[in-house]
């Protein structure tokens, strides 16, 4: 599946019906064609269908005759908070389709329930090894991923995680998610390049806010720029207030950073103006927090810039995804897609021995996939081509489309 220097996902795969094996058969393609129907409980683990032999690895009866391609994918699928099943059920959702899409039908997805905890996350990556799990992709939560890091690494099976922690991120487990450090980044060049100069920020006091801050400060100095204030505040309305009016007191800067999303940044947003700081004249910045189509129905958002993953493929996803399983992915879902689809490049192109090696994942070249390239760094992160965004009234606008290749242009 090689396409020019990048693995191709996704997009690049035949269509074949491949069946899932998680108890019975739990995807069937449906009546229409648009992809597997949700099966049931895929918290229990392989069992009826599924063949466990004496070396304890899961051995389908449909596969009889060809050994398995194991992949484990750990959710929090019984998480406590309704919220985290939500998203833990969309994320298997989207690697159902992923299945579907691949080519090789030697590709078993054994999903595998972490109830959520640390501990369940433990246990749950010690199973999936135990029945021949080569790959391991997710946990969701930081604390999940660094609980499962030493059981993966002690049997050397890579880890593929959903966390944005990059605290969790070393050789061997890798994150699979915007970081929002590359997001600054480029969206700050791309000012500069543009032609502001003099910059500002609105920070949350959280951990997100800290990384964002010393992300955006470094970006700033490193382009030759200015950074004039930056003002941080609790995630409350009320809270925000007075360092906007802080900010805006100082009037003079040509930029503003707001690192927010949902109805946090509806609510910072408008105070700006409201302390006469005018969008029309200071131009406001934004991280993939601000992947919202509907921004545009606040008036001081439009004309904004933001990075983030080029949208035609992941909204081409998305709709899929809803004539499938009948609702709208959130954002992340198409992680669980892109995580599978480089699990079946991968086996797709190399021996047994080499499929999931260090140097297969940290392939320079990178792999594209719905949310577009991206690749794996020595030290576990992720870097990706991001677009430059503009939020206009009818949604986005790509002002600066995302690189298409990691090769640098020669001079």
């Amino acid at each position: 599946m090689m396409c020019s220097s990048r693995m191709k996902l996704g997009s690049a795969l035949k269509k074949l019906a491949v069946v899932l094996t998680l108890g019975a058969f739990v995807a069937a393609c449906g009546g229409g064609g648009t992809g597997p129907q949700r099966g049931p409980d895929y918290g229990r683990g392989p069992t009826g269908d599924g063949q466990v032999s004496e070396d304890g690895a899961l051995r389908p009866h449909h596969m009889s005759g060809r050994e398995p391609i194991r992949v484990a994918m750990l959710l929090p699928l019984s998480a406590p908070t309704k919220d985290a099943q939500d998203v833990a059920q969309a994320l298997l959702d989207a690697a159902q389709l992923a299945i579907f899409d691949a080519s090789n039908p030697s590709l078993l997805l054994i999903p595998k329930d972490t109830q959520g905890s640390d501990a369940g996350a433990k246990a749950a990556a010690r199973q999936a090894i135990d029945e021949g799990a080569e790959i391991i992709l997710g946990p969701l939560f930081s604390s999940s991923v660094a609980a499962v890091t030493p059981v993966a690494t002690k049997r050397g099976v890579p880890v593929v995680a959903f966390s944005t922690d990059r605290d969790v991120a070393r050789p061997g487990v890798y994150l699979l998610s915007f970081l929002p450090e590359y997001e600054v980044d480029r969206i700050t060049q791309y000012a500069v390049v543009s032609g502001y100069s003099r910059f500002a920020a609105m920070i949350p006091q959280t951990a997100y806010g800290q990384r964002v801050l010393n992300a955006f400060e470094q970006s700033v100095v490193g382009s030759a720029a200015y950074l004039i204030q930056t003002e941080q505040y609790f995630q409350s309305v009320d809270a925000m207030f007075e360092p906007a009016r802080r900010l805006a007191a100082i009037n003079d800067f040509d930029a503003v950073l707001l690192p927010e999303g949902g109805t946090n940044l509806r609510g910072l947003a408008p105070l700006l103006p409201y302390f006469d700081v005018d969008p029309r004249e200071v131009k406001f910045l934004g991280t993939g927090l601000w992947d919202d189509p509907t921004l545009g129905r606040e008036p001081s958002l439009v004309g904004g810039w933001f990075a983030a993953p080029p949208p035609q493929a992941r909204t081409a996803f998305a709709e899929r995804f809803e004539s499938a399983f009948g609702r709208m992915p959130p954002r992340i879902a198409s992680l669980g897609y892109d995580s599978v689809g480089l699990a079946a490049a991968l086996a797709g192109q190399l021996d047994s021995t080499d499929r999931f090696s260090e140097a297969a994942l940290t392939n320079p070249n990178g792999f594209t996939g719905v949310d577009g390239i991206f690749r794996f760094l020595p030290d576990g992160s992720t870097e990706r081509g991001l677009a430059v965004i503009e939020v206009t009234p009818r949604g986005f606008s790509v002002i600066d489309p995302a690189p298409t290749t990691f090769e640098q242009p020669a001079f």
